[in-house]
């Protein structure tokens, strides 16, 4: 998958447990455990507002854009 979720990356930067983010932000740790692993399909503009700002980041400190067929030609 092209985009990359480093979520953990600020959580840790953050020094926040994800239980605790997911409880600030109101959605369960089951759909926060998904969105860290990358295996969630879509995200919520709100849901993705409320993690910047509980984190203090932009979206683009926890997603990142990885073009793979640039990356498999080198």
């Amino acid at each position: 998958m092209p985009i990359i979720i480093n979520l953990d990356v600020m959580l840790a930067k953050r020094k926040m447990r994800s239980n605790e983010l997911a409880d600030k932000i109101g959605i369960t740790t089951a759909n926060l455990s998904i969105l860290k692993t990358g295996k969630a399909k879509a995200i919520r503009f709100s849901t993705l507002e409320a993690i910047c700002k509980e984190l203090d980041c932009q979206p683009g400190d926890i997603m990142e854009f990885i073009d793979e067929e640039n990356d498999s030609n080198q």
